[in-house]
């Protein structure tokens, strides 16, 4: 019997597992310019250019409920996952593949189903489909989908590069998502014994539609480039704000200060989440699959990134000595933490 220790997933947490697992990791060819470590690999496309490469696993059971989620939503969320990696690193997404495991419940319709939603999701974001795989699962539907995009060098955006008194700036609103999932659950549960389930979703469609069919924010790197504002930071809120600043404090070996009353969460959140008994702030901070995209500008940016309309000033960045905190409205310190996954 080996006496080798045996270490539990949880004790690592999502991203120290990764850390653990790739730390014998290191680029042999001078075409990578990034590996593991940021929201996309970074590859050399020429002198000037490089390309943005990603890749995300859906699993069902884990990431989605069929019992719930509309299958040409599915399709279309897929994509919004791998292309916002892409878009994460200020970089354009033009070509994805899906691969998918798919077990024997599933019909010929209800795959058609899934593609649809993939193919407007590609016809919205200029993206083409140029490949994929398919195989049988005794686990359910599978989804994997890589992305891959294109910058040039200079505008490519690194976690590492946050700056101190950089402001912190995100868009959209945070925690929607969250609370549309736990209105799914909350309806599934108390109508799972019903033979004709009427769900009760008035007033909170849009909090539907942030889980369900979330975009990826294409427009805002699109303004940016625009505007000529090339972030010194940026990252895709998937896990949940608490984690995407805490892995840019990581990246760039800084701190940082998050306001509370600053933080966007829309009123449907809020409505929701007193009607739960739940704290919105919570959903805002832990919640994730936004895909909204936080990044940093240095403070000299200030009024041009608050011309934009587009996105909210919601901190900034600190020494990391300093460390990294949630300010209240009265000027209390709160410590961030991510909440990771505990599988």
């Amino acid at each position: 019997m080996s006496d080798k220790k045996r270490t539990e997933i949880a004790e690592l947490g999502e991203f120290g597992l990764i850390d653990h697992l790739t730390e014998g990791f290191q680029p042999k060819n001078k075409s990578t310019l990034k590996g593991v470590g940021d929201d996309a690999a970074v590859i050399a496309a020429g002198r000037d250019d490089a390309v943005v490469v990603t890749t995300d696993t859906l699993l069902e059971g884990i990431d989605f409920d069929l019992t719930y989620f509309p299958l040409k939503h599915l399709g279309y969320k897929a994509v919004t996952v791998g292309v916002s990696d892409v878009l994460a690193m200020n970089a354009i997404p033009e070509q994805i593949t899906i691969s998918l495991g798919v077990s024997s419940k599933m019909s010929v319709e209800a795959l058609k189903d899934l593609y649809e939603g993939i193919e407007f999701a590609c016809n919205e974001l200029g993206v083409d489909l140029v490949g994929g795989d398919t195989s049988a699962s005794m686990t359910g539907l599978v989804i994997n989908i890589t992305a891959v995009g294109r910058a040039k060098r200079k505008a490519i955006t690194y976690r590492s590069g946050a700056q101190f008194n950089d402001l912190i700036c995100i868009t959209g609103n945070l925690g929607a998502a969250y609370m549309g999932l736990q209105l799914l659950e909350r309806e599934k549960r108390v109508l799972h014994d019903m033979e004709h389930p009427e769900p009760q979703f008035k007033g909170y469609e849009y909090l539907l539609q942030r889980y369900l069919k979330p975009r990826a924010r294409k427009d805002i790197i699109e303004v940016l480039a625009e505007e000529k504002i090339v972030p010194t930071s940026m990252i895709d809120i998937s896990d949940g704000l608490s984690s995407e600043v805490l892995q840019i404090c990581k990246a760039a070996k800084c701190g940082a200060r998050i306001y509370l009353d600053r933080i966007p969460i829309a009123k449907q959140t809020t409505a929701l989440a007193e009607e739960m008994h739940a704290d919105p702030v919570v959903a805002a901070l832990n919640g994730g699959e936004e895909y909204e995209l936080l990044f940093t500008v240095p403070l000299a940016m200030q009024e041009q990134v608050m011309r934009l309309g587009l996105v909210d000033i919601i901190g900034h960045i600190t020494r990391e000595t300093a460390g990294a905190y949630l300010v209240t409205p009265d000027g209390s310190d709160i410590n961030l933490r991510a909440q990771g996954f505990k599988e």
